[in-house]
């Protein structure tokens, strides 16, 4: 299993990984028929912003311990870096409340670029913000 902070973008359904949801945003519709909402999830090694589709929108919520098997990392419609199931993997709720976790890094708020000696990968080119944008820390 993967900590969130080994991640990297791929158009691969790869991502093996277990993580806590902090907060989730609202739901919204996209392309009318497709329930969508964005949700902030961490380990103890980073966060990341995962993306929630139809039926997990309502299946999920803050203090949920979560297991993604055969995710995705990719830009989605919005042309946001979110972690998510995809097609092809599965979320399941596997416990509650009880892990440890950090914020920062937040991998969705990381430049990524191609790795010029391995297309098949790509690098951090630099940090835009060290915590999520979309869901600022509360003090």
């Amino acid at each position: 299993m993967q900590s969130i902070k080994e991640i990297m973008p791929a158009a691969r359904n790869n991502i093996n990984t277990q993580f806590i949801v902090l907060e989730k945003g609202r739901i919204t519709l996209e392309g009318g028929e497709n329930k969508t909402c964005l949700g902030l999830v961490a380990d103890e090694s980073a966060s990341v912003h995962f993306q929630f589709w139809n039926e997990e929108c309502e299946a999920f919520q803050p203090g949920d311990i979560v297991r993604l098997s055969n995710g995705i990392f990719s830009y989605n419609r919005s042309n946001h870096l979110v972690l998510r199931a995809g097609k092809r993997g599965k979320v399941e709720k596997v416990g509650e409340f009880t892990m440890a976790f950090v914020e920062s890094p937040n991998m969705s708020e990381i430049s990524w670029v191609p790795d010029p000696n391995n297309s098949g990968k790509y690098i951090q080119e630099s940090i835009i913000s060290p915590r999520s944008r979309i869901f600022p820390p509360m003090v």
